[in-house]
């Protein structure tokens, strides 16, 4: 592709609000633009970044047998009310009614369409192990839209989900795309860290994460620090150690003080003196529509992935204000675990380890202080329930934690029957029984893959693109483009080059060579190849690795060889 004749906007300077370093260089070398917040354009070159590592996905999951297909993006919303998503989602929806009224969903993920497909012809055990997936654009409300193309409302995700008769089958599904993501990843030539996750609102019982660090993520990790450990796991999961440190009994009896209006830990903390080590919260849920009570030390906060898996419980939300005084006779704010009936109360372990606490009396406008648990209150389960922090201690090798800030760039679940139970998609067993699907989930953010490597990628000139992934693999650039011999030289090679299958940038502007340069830098491209007057009189011409930063020179009639030799075609 000549520069003339394709569009490339590079720019010197971008917007303060350009954070993230993908942000700033994908603007500035001409590859995305935004026309709203969280919505981006993907002119010529980002585009064709796009679609190499879509190239790449694709190969990948032809491999392993799994069959590309597109869905609709429509998806009519009481399919979504059928597997009780449609709530769960929230704002983060984009709906709207056509002009009969009928309601749809923007989809921002594909499980209820896949399922309903499946249900329709996967009817037998004959038709089964299937893998299908989809290469499409997903939408979502997203409220902070943030560091360019990580964080859009409009987004491009592969999305595959396999369908199996057992459970061996589904274990087996889910292993071979897990390993399809680590093959997907290598060639990308991106570091990444695969660790369990929360399925979240996807649901299932397994999952993982493929992260990036980087700290425009949104995401955190706990790692061990130990390096002979290697313990990772998404913060939502992350367990931890505890330090054996126990109180001394306490001989100061619990007594009711007054808190006029005085709801949060900040307020307490700040009218009484306190440190928030010293108080304890409780929080009212509900778990499958009975209420459920969870105790968190000030300085914590509850992790509601944990609580639910420590519940039992299918459903779990927070207690509206009306029930939490209907249930603890206070309004919210001076709910404590003192005198609350008929309530399940899960406490976190670090509440058993802190003395003479102070907590909600569940009267109005009272707390209590001195509170001690097994004393003056008994919990239904002490376990691990909130969030693990910085310096925490490693559940594996009892080391120290650190929390590092990530970006979600792959996920795979294990869902089971999540969807195919409540969707009816069932088939027929070996042995003439009915039983629902069972279903795995494969995800990749395919926008933010690119906004990844180029975070990973970069230097203080620009971009510096991997072999495989990139807009084009050679950039040429001639020194002086009116100057007709290196013109007609530099036509040559584009040519000879391009004959031979090598996807060439041929920056054919006449413009200076220091403004050519800069461009190249900060575009990226793997390969430059620089074509000058004073090379050409010596018959060569000169290779630039841009990642490298590595210079030499070749024989004009060696370069084809040479070229191919580094591209490895």
């Amino acid at each position: 592709m000549r520069w003339t004749q394709t569009l490339i906007p590079t720019l010197r300077d971008v917007a303060k609000e350009a954070e993230a370093a993908s942000h700033q260089l994908m603007l500035k070398a001409g590859m995305i633009r935004q026309l709203a917040s969280g919505i981006y354009s993907y002119l010529p070159l980002g585009f064709r970044v796009l679609q190499k590592v879509t190239q790449i996905i694709r190969e990948e999951m032809n491999r392993t047998g799994a069959v590309e297909l597109l869905l609709p993006a429509l998806q009519p919303a009481d399919l979504w009310r059928e597997t009780g998503r449609y709530e769960t989602l929230g704002s983060d929806k984009i709906a709207f009614r056509n002009r009969t009224g009928q309601e749809f969903v923007l989809g921002p993920t594909h499980e209820e369409v896949i399922t309903e497909i499946a249900g329709a012809y996967l009817k037998s055990y004959h038709l089964l192990p299937k893998t299908l997936y989809q290469i499409q654009t997903k939408f979502r409300d997203e409220l902070r839209p943030r560091f360019g193309i990580i964080r859009t409302k409009e987004f491009v995700m592969k999305d595959a989900y396999s369908f199996d008769a057992d459970e061996p089958g589904l274990e087996k599904s889910y292993r071979t795309m897990y390993e399809a993501y680590e093959r997907i990843f290598k060639r990308l030539h991106l570091a990444i860290d695969v660790v369990a996750a929360d399925p979240g609102v996807m649901g299932g019982n397994t999952s993982h994460e493929f992260m990036v660090r980087s700290k425009y993520g949104e995401d955190r990790i706990a790692a061990c620090t130990s390096k002979p450990c290697g313990y990772v796991a998404s913060r939502d999961i992350a367990a931890r150690a505890l330090s054996g440190v126990k109180p001394k009994a306490s001989p100061n009896k619990m007594e009711v003080f007054d808190t006029p209006n005085l709801k949060t830990v900040e307020e307490l903390t700040a009218r009484f003196k306190l440190k928030r080590t010293q108080l304890v919260k409780t929080i009212l849920y509900v778990a499958d529509e009975k209420p459920l009570a969870a105790c968190v030390r000030g300085d914590h906060e509850v992790n509601e992935g944990k609580l639910k898996r420590l519940a039992g419980a299918k459903t779990l939300r927070l207690a509206r204000p009306e029930e939490i005084e209907n249930v603890s006779g206070a309004p919210l704010g001076f709910t404590g675990p003192v005198g609350l009936d008929k309530v399940r109360i899960i406490v976190d372990e670090d509440v058993v380890r802190t003395a003479d606490f102070v907590a909600g009396a569940n009267q109005k406008d009272k707390h209590l202080r001195h509170v001690n648990i097994h004393r003056d209150f008994k919990a239904d389960l002490v376990a691990d329930l909130r969030y693990v922090e910085e310096g925490d201690l490693c559940s594996k090798c009892s080391g120290t934690l650190s929390l590092v800030t990530t970006m979600e760039v792959g996920h795979v679940f294990k869902l089971g029957t999540r969807y195919s139970e409540p969707l009816k998609a069932i088939f027929r067993t070996a042995d003439g029984k009915d039983r629902p699907l069972l279903m795995g989930c494969y995800g990749l953010g395919v926008n933010r893959i690119v906004a990844a490597i180029v975070e990973q990628c970069h230097d203080e000139r620009g971009i510096c693109w991997p072999i495989s992934v990139h807009p084009f693999s050679v950039h040429i650039i001639t020194v002086n483009h009116g100057d007709g011999p290196t013109r007609e030289a530099a036509d040559r090679i584009y040519q000879e080059l391009s004959d031979l299958g090598v996807d060439c940038l041929y920056d054919d502007r006449d413009e200076r060579a220091g403004v050519k340069f800069n461009d190249a830098d900060l575009i990226g491209c793997p390969v430059q190849l620089i074509v000058g007057s004073r090379n050409l009189e010596r018959q060569e011409v000169e290779i630039k690795m841009r990642a490298k930063d590595e210079k030499m020179c070749v024989p004009l009639k060696s370069l084809p060889s040479e070229i191919k030799r580094i591209l490895n075609i």
